[in-house]
């Protein structure tokens, strides 16, 4: 049961996109379980090459990697990741063993920021993940507020004033996405890339499917809320058009 987590090197927290490495399908199903349910998009390998494949090709947030993989161990992947110019500013926590002490310094050593030592409550570990994604962050607490909208990322939580938003977890990833890049324009692609998983269909019209729904439960407190604050660009994706509590971006 040796784990590494590996938080990518996005620099943001949030609901996004996870890469569970790890040939304990027992653990790598109930890990992936746990961060389904708190709305994380996740991805699973079962062998060190595979990881990396999957690593090297797709953009995650957080890589979750077993120590003693086949094919290729945590370590060699740690360093792999560290010497790859696509991946050396990965944010990386390695889960290690009590009865070997000696992981813990030899993945930090490999290019880990942090460890977590099992057995460990999940809870922590998710604590853990979003500590490391804050570090280069500017956004410092869980919790995100526009104007009138409040996002708790812990609770899951959305609210206009005093009003509770029920979304999906979908749509709060999508929400959650958008305001962590106020006034950015972000392409469908990269929306499905940090809150769905490998699985889905980059020709679907699952993206906008989800930001129209999202936008008309925007809109139940305020009428114009959806299509003012999450904007379409045409030809290149959505924007948060909110920079910041009681600040509307500026148009020009």
């Amino acid at each position: 049961m040796r784990v590494l987590f590996y938080c990518h090197k996005r620099k943001e927290w949030g609901a996004m996109r996870i890469l569970i490495v790890e040939d304990e399908e027992d653990l790598s199903r109930a890990l992936a379980k746990g961060l389904k349910r708190e709305g994380y998009a996740v991805d699973t390998a079962a062998d060190g090459l595979t990881g990396w494949e999957l690593a090297d090709t797709n953009d995650y947030d957080v890589i979750l990697l077993d120590i003693n993989l086949p094919e290729l161990d945590g370590i060699s992947l740690c360093h792999r990741i560290r010497q790859s110019s696509h991946h050396n500013d990965v944010f990386i926590l390695m889960l290690t063993a009590r009865s070997h002490p000696d992981e813990a310094e030899e993945g930090l050593d490999s290019g880990a920021d942090d460890y977590l030592r099992k057995p460990f409550s999940f809870n922590e570990l998710l604590a853990r993940i979003r500590a490391l994604l804050r570090r280069s962050s500017s956004v410092k607490s869980h919790v995100l507020q526009f104007d009138q909208f409040t996002l708790d990322s812990k609770t899951k939580e959305v609210r206009f004033g005093n009003v509770l938003l029920s979304l999906t977890r979908k749509e709060f990833g999508l929400l959650e996405y958008l305001m962590l890049h106020p006034g950015e324009v972000i392409s469908s692609e990269r929306l499905l890339e940090h809150v769905w998983d490998i699985h889905a269909d980059p020709l679907s019209s699952t993206v906008r499917v989800h930001i129209n729904s999202l936008r008309r439960k925007l809109s139940h407190p305020d009428p114009e809320a959806g299509e003012k604050y999450i904007q379409t660009v045409q030809g290149y994706g959505y924007k948060w058009t909110l920079r910041a509590a009681g600040k509307e971006e500026e148009t020009t």
